[in-house]
């Protein structure tokens, strides 16, 4: 039986175990348990998954996660301040949470999930996590940018700034709209679900969050992921030009005449579809 109950206040854990937020680490604690478990409401029945958190802290989320009904929550911590109060949560719920001390970000999560004795290719795997700020565009871009598709995982349920949720979740002619936005609108779908203010946390960021849902696309139009990338990065990095200005390095006007786009047009006007026009021209150049 589950005593998640019988564990002590966060804020109680906070001080006990000295877990004073530090910049370096990108933290910011989530304490209120309503919000936490409305973010797991958030990512859909937890009933027999395996849920990925990233930067559990002292666990507010994953309390809630594996009170939700995840039948594993496998979290990935890199400050080892943490484990002891991460340890009380996996006592208090029969070894349901699995405790892997390390760098998110050098970590090869197929593996991790592995290890903890996931089914990879039968297992519903969800990622859950308040992500830390300096890290979460980057774990978001591996994520989606993965060679293979579809990915390992089956929804994400992510906090981010909430400008970087805007980009994420952006449409053509958005002025959010950009490499994250393409990249996402093209692999995935993606909303966001509601935004938590900056006192909200401990302590309290200089912005306001947004919590994301997103769930991939199983049949996205063809295209090869490194060109895609290529593309965008020339494209956007001179938005303000136009496209035969700004895609001169990766073909120009033959790359333009190849899949059929106006050079006067600017980054921000093409769609999902025409970015991987662009993407195939590329690779046929």
């Amino acid at each position: 039986m589950s005593h998640i109950d019988d564990l002590p206040p966060l804020r109680d854990v906070i001080r006990d175990h000295g877990l004073a937020a530090r910049k370096a680490l990108g933290q910011n604690f989530l304490l209120d348990l309503n919000l936490t478990m409305k973010i797991s409401r958030a990512a859909g029945d937890l009933t027999n998954a395996t849920v990925l958190e990233i930067g559990p802290g002292p666990g507010g989320l994953t309390r809630a996660l594996l009170a939700n009904g995840a039948r594993r929550v496998v979290a990935i911590e890199r400050d080892a301040r943490c484990l002891p109060a991460l340890e009380q949560i996996a006592m208090a719920t029969d070894d349901r949470l699995h405790i892997i001390e390390g760098d998110a970000l050098s970590l090869n999560h197929r593996d991790v999930l592995a290890d903890a004795g996931t089914d990879l290719e039968n297992d519903k795997i969800i990622i859950a996590a308040n992500l830390p700020y300096n890290i979460a565009t980057p774990l978001f871009t591996r994520w989606v940018g993965t060679k293979n598709w579809p990915p390992f995982w089956h929804g994400m349920t992510l906090m981010f700034q909430k400008e970087v949720a805007q980009r994420i979740t952006a449409s053509p002619l958005d002025k959010a709209w950009g490499r994250l936005g393409v990249l996402s609108s093209w692999r995935t779908y993606s909303e966001i679900a509601f935004d938590l203010p900056p006192q909200a946390f401990t302590p309290a960021p200089k912005v306001t969050s947004s919590v994301v849902m997103i769930q991939p696309n199983l049949n996205p139009v063809q295209a090869n992921i490194h060109a895609i990338e290529r593309i965008t990065q020339a494209a956007f990095g001179q938005r303000r030009k136009m496209l035969r200005q700004s895609l001169k390095s990766e073909g120009g006007e033959a790359l333009l005449m190849a899949a059929d786009i106006d050079g006067t047009r600017r980054a921000e006007t093409l769609s999902i579809e025409e970015f991987a026009a662009l993407a195939n021209a590329l690779d046929g150049i």
